[in-house]
């Protein structure tokens, strides 16, 4: 049997794994390309630069993300924004959420140092996570568009604030969203 050729699609899957059990700020070559059986020299060949393979695998961390989203969602569309902003806050509390989040930390940390492929890459994996959001709001929403912006302003919110410790601040937020006291 032929050895398998290593690419860009085939190398992903095994960096997205890495990072997601170490943390994106552990993610030098070496590392990397030890998890992936390969040379940083051959990650640089595929990618380009560090820069291009943070990018690729940022890309595919948020399609996973939006992927484990869409198989723990309920079924349908949500029946508000808030509904949808406490589905997405309740579902992502699951401990098969937890790495997505530890890694998105480090992006978020990287973006405050003004890091230009942090940047670019938080701002893709926003554009994907407001898609996902558009797709499960309500179809009569009036503006889908900004009822999504506002829904993951307050997904985001709410997650820092369980990261930090004050999940009960988040929660007693989200349903004074819907009106009823936490």
């Amino acid at each position: 049997m032929a050895p398998t050729r290593m690419s860009r699609e085939s190398l992903v899957p095994l960096l997205a794994a890495h990072v997601l059990q170490n943390g994106l700020a552990a993610a030098s070559l070496r590392p990397l390309a030890k998890a992936a059986g390969t040379s940083d020299r051959m990650l640089i060949y595929h990618f380009g630069t560090k820069d291009a393979l943070v990018a690729a695998l940022l890309e595919y961390l948020a399609g996973m993300f939006a992927a484990a989203l869409d198989t723990t969602f309920p079924k349908g569309r949500s029946a508000s924004r808030r509904a949808c902003a406490q589905t997405v806050y309740a579902i992502t509390g699951e401990p098969q959420f937890a790495p997505f989040f530890r890694v998105w930390w480090d992006i978020v940390a990287g973006c405050s140092d003004d890091n230009a492929a942090y940047l670019d890459a938080a701002g893709g994996m926003m554009d994907v996570l407001l898609a996902w959001v558009v797709d499960h709001l309500p179809a009569d929403d009036p503006d889908p568009q900004a009822g999504a912006r506002a829904v993951l302003i307050v997904i985001e919110g709410a997650q820092m604030l369980r990261a930090v410790g004050r999940g009960d601040i988040a929660e007693a937020g989200l349903a004074a969203l819907e009106g009823r006291p936490a």
